[in-house]
């Protein structure tokens, strides 16, 4: 559950819209709901702001069916990845309107009003191999709430493409890097971009690559600075660090926002108060 949901649940119950008994029965499966075989945390859209993501890797279709099921109630969105066009026909079989981009294997089920764009997240690719892992995190930061672009095929073989993407570099609050074979492309965005830079190895590569660790060890020992490393064809995992680092930003220029509105208020008191019982 997140915290528009609940905010309307308590408005309703507020409002006779909803009875107690009934609100205390939407609220038993908080702060997790035990499905047997997964332990399904509904709680954590309200901490983190997303719900839960489904891992689909290692579940049975039947699996990944029955957990979209349990999680897809009320308004919220729900993504999966690394799945199946087998558990997405399992999934599309209880919600129809389920959606399955091949590229990145994920699968996403709408929900609600679309969240308000937040932040400014460029996706980069080293090579066309490497766009699954990027498309997996352009997906995730997409449903997530974030304004995305994406810069594929830039890497540091032609290194005037990359330098043909600055503007785009600019605009960007977060970068994520997305590179296999030696993972050179992360150290030299990272020397042009004054953002945080999240880099992600990838598998791709021949054989002295050993599936991403040559990749994984050059970003880690990157002389450039302002960058982290998730693992290898972690998308999800970048995308997510990106989205924690954009939430963070609009927070803060609300927090902003909030003081100047206060201090040109007449009198100068109580317009916070007013504002916190509206978020």
């Amino acid at each position: 559950m997140g915290k528009d949901e609940l905010r309307q649940l308590l408005d309703d119950v507020k409002n006779n819209k909803v009875e107690v008994g009934e609100a205390l029965n939407i609220l038993k499966d908080l702060p997790y709901e035990d499905l047997g075989f997964a332990m399904l945390d509904h709680h954590r859209a309200l901490r983190k702001g997303f719900p839960e993501v489904v891992f689909c890797q290692g579940k049975t279709v039947d699996q990944v069916a029955r957990i979209f099921d349990a999680l897809c109630g009320g308004r919220r969105s729900i993504l999966g990845t690394r799945a199946t066009k087998e558990a997405f026909a399992a999934v599309q079989g209880v919600y129809p309107d389920a959606v399955y981009h091949e590229l990145s294997r994920t699968i996403v089920v709408h929900r609600g009003e679309p969240p308000v764009k937040k932040g400014n997240i460029l996706l980069m690719s080293a090579g066309t191999a490497d766009i699954p892992v990027a498309e997996e995190a352009a997906v995730t930061a997409e449903i997530m709430g974030n304004h995305v672009e994406r810069a594929y095929d830039v890497g540091v073989a032609g290194i005037h493409r990359l330098l043909d993407k600055l503007d785009l570099i600019r605009w960007a609050d977060v970068i994520i890097v997305v590179a296999g074979m030696e993972g050179a492309l992360a150290s030299v965005v990272g020397g042009l971009a004054d953002q945080p830079i999240i880099a992600v190895p990838t598998s791709v590569g021949y054989g002295a690559s050993f599936n991403g660790l040559a990749a994984l060890l050059c970003m880690l020992n990157s002389c450039a600075t302002g960058m982290s490393v998730v693992n290898i064809d972690n998308g999800f995992g970048a995308a997510a660090m990106a989205n924690a680092i954009t939430r963070m930003i609009e927070q803060k220029v609300g927090a902003a926002l909030m003081e100047v509105e206060e201090s040109n208020s007449p009198s100068g008191t109580g317009l916070r108060d007013i504002k916190r019982a509206n978020v």
